[in-house]
């Protein structure tokens, strides 16, 4: 009797986290397949919806068909993203060229500080790592402000500049990366220096090859969380230039609806392949640097 509730239970569980999860996919789903959908087609299953939202009207009177299998597959929304207007191409490497940066040398910054904080613990350090954990916790729309006057008497307003520096020292990868650090252990280090390594002997052989699921978990969270920026470069890059992709697909306007499914999907082609990468690094970086204390 108790394993048949038991089972009934956990088939219940079963049954809800489905649910949620197709829940979850589904609008990432119907974006991939509606961009295979022609405009003609977009139009009879959504127009109403979005000229609705272009008069200004919260009122819908007819029914909104939602599909996620074409009737025909088109792919000439790709075409016109990628070979009739190069617009879209020029955003999505306005969004590479702010990206990368940030990434690599992110990660470079929060290797070397994690080592410091990992190797030399103080008060004054961990007084300074609280601060970093502080700085973590305030959300990006706090420090907008301060981020814009430091920009604009810096003369850095409206260049990439703007958005490359504050994101290549931002708190995040030094505190997971250092948690992460903080699992080696001290009895190898100290090995090594009676050994005669030298401090970059023990953080380039020692350290990061101990760090590497943890620094690919944290490549993948800060190109994430970058590649999806939009606060950032609408308040710092008045230049619409100079804007990436992710602001671009905000403006794109109710007759380009079927161009914005392309668009989506293209931009979400990275991180997609990313995330499919590194799922095992990911997920393994995150438990062990949660599971730290100290």
């Amino acid at each position: 009797m108790r394993k048949a509730i038991y089972m009934i239970g956990r088939g219940l569980v079963f049954l809800t986290a489905l649910f949620f999860a197709l829940v979850f996919v589904m609008p990432t789903l119907l974006t991939i397949t509606n961009s295979f959908m022609s405009g003609t087609e977009i139009a009879a299953n959504y127009g109403v919806v979005f000229s609705s939202l272009s008069s200004a009207t919260t009122y819908i009177s007819d029914q909104v068909n939602l599909k996620f299998i074409p009737d025909q597959v088109s792919f000439s929304q790709y075409a016109t993203a990628l070979l009739k207007s190069p617009d879209y191409l020029l955003k999505f490497w306005n969004s590479v060229i702010l990206v990368l940066p940030i990434v690599v040398f992110q990660v470079a910054v929060a290797a070397f500080a994690a080592y410091s904080f990992t190797c030399y613990r103080g008060k004054l350090k961990e007084v300074l790592f609280f601060f970093y954990i502080i700085l973590m916790l305030m959300p990006y729309q706090v420090t907008l402000v301060p981020n814009y006057l430091v920009a604009e008497w810096t003369h850095l307003l409206n260049t990439r500049w703007s958005i490359i520096l504050p994101g290549i020292f931002a708190p995040f990868s030094v505190f997971l990366l250092t948690k992460f650090m903080r699992r080696i252990p001290v009895s190898l280090i100290e090995a090594a220096k009676l050994d005669g390594a030298g401090e970059w002997k023990i953080f380039s052989r020692i350290c990061i090859p101990m760090c590497h699921s943890a620094l690919y978990s944290i490549v993948i969270l800060v190109f994430i969380d970058y590649w999806n920026m939009v606060e950032q470069p609408i308040v710092l890059l008045s230049d619409a230039e100079k804007q990436p992709l992710s602001v671009f697909l905000s403006q794109i306007n109710s007759g380009e609806v079927g161009l914005a499914f392309a668009v989506a999907t293209i931009y979400m082609v990275p991180t997609l392949l990313l995330f499919l990468h590194g799922e095992d690094y990911l997920v393994e970086g995150i438990t062990y640097s949660g599971s730290v204390k100290g």
